[in-house]
């Protein structure tokens, strides 16, 4: 049987002449963090002091003692970040160039010193440059250069901490005679029957070679074997009536263990196990009087995808645990969320995300790696953008989760409409990935998914890249230079992405700039703001409905608060026009779930896990049902949205509300909404007109308001409401903070930061109208102190 040893411990990190303890998988920078030698780069403008750590050669080292139970020993690395040279007994036994891909060693017999000496990334990115000479970049970074986590070297989210080291597991693997090489399961349902084809790849000794052995595979109750002599063999499993495996909010995740082992006689050679799902999936991109379409198909069900974006969970990867992949996929399923697209900057995931998303139900649009950038496609890099992406798809296709590939992020539109095309000149640039080498690979490799060759991408040449009534389409324009109502001004077919930005919770700031005297433009929130006028799209995008708010202190709670206001309102603006127009907008994917660090950015959930505001708007944007209004050319829509399985008999109350409260009309509308559709209702004309007037519908607990004018242009009262703070009983530092409203109250928002660093809410913005009561339930926090939660309570005023 394979013995496996684990190469997590006895490691040191050499920098010239001094050695530190070192930590396997990790980086240099967690090492050097550990020794108390660098300071946290999320901490001020630590980034900048601790630059030169990326500058600098470092080596890993450690002993190995020799073998000589079995046939055969290989040294294993996971991951290795990036350019490496691996010596066992100052003998070299390879290099390395890509971080996203496992490296394997004989070292059968040998002992002495392992090192692992690591060249700075932008040294070995430079010289390749030199080689396959210059291409364009969105940022001034050789990124393209180097088979690496792109976002190391800065974004416009994210810091530049260009990491190095051992970031995922090492071991020793001893085997004699086989061992599994690679196991390759593709998974297919026709009708009631499920079938999985396991193509087995083994690897043999000397002595093993030309052996007959035997590969048995069990799942679901279903067993079978062959007896092969070469390297590979086929087995085949039927499974009669297998459940299906669905994405959230359409049916349940059944998952079964997939068990395949190699067998020598009797003796049990190595094993393999996955957990696998049975389910169809396509991607309907057939062409209709829109345009063409993009709309994901599971198990013969259509469906409007509710997804976000997912960028690396912390810039030193090597940090994030299952535990903290479990809780961020887990925020993402509780605000509805049914699709996460790891994006072409970051990296091809720990198994763990897949394994979580595979039993929350959370569809993963799997991005090959590739970003913003011309790539070479001369050696070294095409023999290793080929292997990567065979490894990988391999390594993630047994999961259920996975149901789209996609070559890259935003090149393919780069490429025609950034400039490129003409500094080119005929140079490579990685159209040749995206069109020909990874479609080829999937198509051989993993035939029941759908591939698409970029993000966004119209389908073909014959249209612009970024066509909204063509495929993908990411919607930047409006963030960049308009104001969010204008997401209005069109139905893309798919939105893939789309965002707007907001500083992070209050406590996050104190903590990543301490002692500061926090204002929009102080010096670490200008350091933490790395969008390209970040802060001038912020403060336009506040001015066109609010009064801008200056200064520190009261005036930084203010902007604070109306920047993450326009964030939810932008976001909602978009979800609500193009969720009213299914089927014919089939998805939208959120830019972004997560951060990397803290910092202002278009993110849900901010760089220390705290939920802004957008992420509570997001659980209802995402709900099942869906209530809003909806201007038109000629008057107002009242949309629903029901993407549950049954009808929806919907009896709306539709009132048209003064300023001060007082309802002038009121009309009832039963709407008759079918299973996973939306209906647009025109509403009647007495409704309109609306003159210093709101209208507010409600309906099963949902709320829609419409407001005709920029807040900065109606005329609101002075807020006026009472909070009290209720103990909720069994529940200890947990409380309900009640709001009971004499005015309207629009949009209030309490932060629950400002209560406890460690405080969350279960509720986001709230419109109240006179006599209304809200409850937001608090935790960590035990208050009771009715004017500490009133303090942390913000609403729209009046201009």
């Amino acid at each position: 049987m394979k013995d496996v040893t684990q190469l997590s411990d006895g490691w040191g990190l050499r920098h010239e002449d001094t050695v530190l303890p070192a930590r396997v998988p990790g980086c240099v920078h967690t090492d050097l963090l550990a020794a108390g030698i660098i300071s946290d780069p999320f901490i001020g403008a630590n980034e900048h002091d601790i630059a030169w750590v990326g500058d600098q050669a470092w080596a890993y080292t450690a002993r190995l003692t020799a073998d000589t139970a079995h046939e055969r020993t290989d040294l294993v690395f996971d991951g290795l970040d990036t350019a490496a040279e691996i010596t066992l007994d100052g003998k070299v036994l390879g290099r390395t160039r890509n971080m996203h891909r496992t490296h394997r060693f004989d070292v059968t017999g040998r002992a002495g010193e392992l090192q692992v000496r690591f060249t700075p990334a932008r040294e070995e990115a430079e010289a390749v440059r030199k080689t396959v000479g210059d291409r364009p970049n969105v940022y001034p970074e050789p990124s393209q250069y180097i088979r690496k986590m792109a976002c190391s070297f800065g974004w416009d989210w994210g810091p530049t901490v260009v990491t190095a080291g051992i970031w995922r597991p090492a071991r020793l693997e001893h085997w004699s005679t086989a061992r599994i090489a690679q196991a390759r399961p593709v998974v297919t349902v026709t009708g009631a029957q499920g079938r999985v084809e396991i193509h087995l790849t083994v690897e043999r000794t000397g002595g093993g070679a030309g052996r007959l052995l035997t590969a048995r595979a069990s799942v679901a109750g279903t067993d079978t074997e062959v007896t092969f002599a070469d390297g590979h063999a086929l087995l085949v499993l039927d499974v009669p009536e297998p459940e299906l495996w669905w994405p959230r909010g359409y049916g349940k995740q059944p998952l079964y263990d997939l068990t395949v082992a190699l067998a020598d006689g009797d003796d049990t050679l190595d094993t393999w196990r996955r957990r696998i799902g049975f389910r169809t999936i396509e991607l309907d991109r057939t062409p209709d009087a829109y345009g063409t379409g993009f709309t994901l198909v599971v198990n013969g069900v259509r469906l409007f995808a509710r997804g976000v974006n997912w960028i690396p969970d912390d810039v030193l990867p090597s940090r994030v645990t299952p535990e903290r992949y479990r809780h961020r996929l887990t925020q993402a399923a509780d605000a509805n969320v049914d699709l996460v697209r790891v994006w072409g900057g970051g990296i091809y995931e720990d198994d763990t995300f897949y394994d979580v998303c595979d039993e929350l139900g959370l569809m993963v649009w799997q991005d090959f790696l590739f970003a913003c950038s011309a790539y070479p496609e001369e050696q070294p890099l095409r023999g290793e953008v080929e292997a990567e992406a065979r490894e990988n798809v391999v390594r993630l296709m047994p999961h259920p989760s996975l149901v789209l590939w996609n070559g890259n992020n935003e090149n393919l539109w780069g490429f025609r409409d950034w400039g490129w095309e003409p500094e080119l000149a005929g140079d490579s640039w990685g159209g040749g990935y995206y069109l020909e080498l990874l479609p080829r690979v999937v198509a051989e490799l993993d035939p029941t998914r759908p591939y698409t060759a970029g993000s966004p991408w119209s389908g073909s040449w014959d249209h612009h890249p970024n066509d909204p009534a063509h495929g993908t389409h990411h919607s930047w324009e409006v963030w960049n230079r308009r104001d969010y109502a204008e997401y209005r001004d069109s139905v893309p077919r798919f939105v893939a992405e789309f965002g707007w930005q907001a500083p992070p919770a209050l406590a996050t700031l104190q903590r990543a700039l301490p002692g500061e005297d926090l204002a929009p433009d102080s010096p670490g929130m200008l350091h933490h703001q790395k969008a390209e006028d970040g802060n001038g799209k912020l403060d336009r995008g506040v001015a066109r409905h609010f009064a801008l708010p200056r200064g520190t202190g009261a005036g930084f709670d203010r902007w604070h608060y109306l920047t993450q206001l326009v964030q939810a309102r932008a976001v909602a603006a978009g979800i609500e026009h193009w969720r009213s127009h299914w089927p014919r907008c089939a998805g939208t994917v959120v830019w972004q779930l997560n951060d990397c660090w803290p910092v202002s950015s278009w993110a849900a959930v901010d760089g220390d896990g705290r939920l802004k505001p957008l992420y509570h708007e997001l659980r209802r944007l995402y709900a099942d049902r869906l209530l809003t209004l909806q201007p038109t050319a000629d008057g107002v829509a009242l949309c629903l949205v029901n993407q549950a399985a049954v009808p929806w008999r919907a009896e709306v109350t539709v009132r048209r509300t003064a300023a001060e409260g007082t309802v002038t009309a009121r009309v009832p509308l039963t709407v008759e909404v079918g299973a996973r559709d939306a209906v647009r209702t025109p509403l009647p004309a007495d409704l309109l007109g609306l003159d210093g007037e709101f209208l507010v519908a409600d309906v099963d607990g949902l709320r829609a308001v419409y407001f005709p004018v920029p807040d900065r242009e109606f005329p609101y009262a002075r807020p006026d409401f009472d909070v009290r703070v209720e103990s909720v009983p069994g529940a200890a530092d947990t409380v309900d903070v009640v709001v009971s409203a004499h005015t309207l109250v629009r949009d209030l928002l309490l932060q629950p930061d400002r209560l406890a660093p460690d405080a969350v809410s279960d509720t986001g913005l709230v419109t109240l109208l006179p006599g209304e009561e809200g409850r937001i339930r608090v935790g960590g926090w035990a208050g009771p102190d009715a004017e500490q939660a009133r303090a942390a309570i913000f609403c729209v005023e009046p201009s």
